[in-house]
């Protein structure tokens, strides 16, 4: 019996991502497939270093806005709502906006959504110590499979999506996944995306390749997770990690590159793929994003803004978005 057959469906759709992947020119790999528990814990290193700005932006933005933000999310003459966070992770910066919730008193549950249930774990385990009156209900699931359930979701919803992730999808899935993201909302109900704004350009690819290499590691990871799960025999002694940012396309591009002419197996799918010396693997794109694009974003996507926040340095923004009217 083929071993693909035999394999669970979380591992058998990431084989079969993976077949198609490398079949593609160039050959791609999806970053939703970094999230496993070890990818899950370089990146909240990833997020307090030096270079990485992202983050601290969105803090500052919290910290300044909490407020304001906490009373734009929360739907008037509701008397309960869920708060639905896609990709929690930690959580660090969402319990800024827990706690002004908490604190003007508004009824509501969490349901932060995360694809490692080891960060999913610490983070129900965290909030139950820090904020125990905090009713939480946690799901892990990906964001595919978050989206559908948002369908029959009850009541009136916040849905976060922070971070700057939706930078990682190229201009048609963006689109395709915001318009998931419109369908199910009501008119009381709530958007909150953050986007990373254009930018030095040197400040923006020095984010994505610190001096400490933990992004690189992040990057490799990949290939451990595709050792570990598919059979696979990467030697990642011969890849490294490259990025490169566009100012013209605002995007940032991530790779794995193949130092050597190589073979991998791949006992999963019982197949060798053929690596040329330097050719590469695209893994993550980030797109970088101005205003008056996110506004022509949301317009296309069915959705419409109802404000926005920044840092002081206008390195970030928040959007709180609502389905358009008519």
């Amino acid at each position: 019996m083929p071993q693909s057959s035999i394999l669970n469906p979380a591992t058998s759709e990431l084989a079969q991502h993976v077949a198609a992947g490398l079949r593609k020119t160039p050959k791609t790999l999806s970053s939703m497939y970094f999230y496993d528990d070890a990818g899950s814990r370089l990146f909240q290193q990833i997020m307090a270093l030096p270079e990485y700005y992202p983050t601290r932006a969105e803090a500052a933005i919290f910290q300044q806005h909490g407020r304001a933000l906490a009373a734009a999310l929360s739907p008037a003459g509701s008397p309960d709502f869920s708060l639905v966070e896609l990709g929690a992770g930690d959580g660090a910066k969402t319990k800024l906006l827990l706690r002004e919730l908490l604190q003007g008193n508004a009824a509501f549950t969490y349901a932060p959504v995360d694809i490692s249930a080891g960060a999913m774990t610490g983070l129900v385990d965290t909030l139950r110590r820090e904020l125990p009156a905090l009713r939480v209900a946690p799901v892990v699931e990906d964001y595919a499979t978050a989206l559908t359930q948002l369908r029959t979701w009850p009541g009136t919803k916040a849905v976060l999506f922070l971070g700057s992730n939706i930078g990682n999808f190229g201009p048609a899935e963006r689109l395709n996944f915001l318009r998931q993201l419109a369908a199910p909302l009501g008119p009381a109900d709530r958007l909150l995306i953050g986007f990373d704004l254009q930018k030095d350009p040197r400040r923006i690819r020095a984010a994505y390749d610190d001096a400490q290499g933990v992004t690189a590691a992040f990057n490799l990871n990949l290939l451990t997770r595709l050792n570990r799960e598919l059979g696979a025999d990467f030697d990642l002694a011969h890849w490294q990690h490259y990025t490169d940012y566009s100012p013209l396309s605002g995007a940032v591009r991530s790779f794995l590159v193949s130092t050597r002419a190589q073979q991998v197996h791949i006992a999963a799918l019982e197949e060798t793929v053929d690596f040329a010396a330097w050719e590469v693997i695209h893994t993550e794109n980030s797109f970088k994003f101005t205003l008056p694009q996110i506004e022509a974003l949301a317009a296309e996507a069915g959705l419409r803004v109802v404000t926005f926040f920044t840092d002081a340095a206008g390195d970030f923004a928040d959007v709180v978005l609502a389905a358009r009217e008519g």
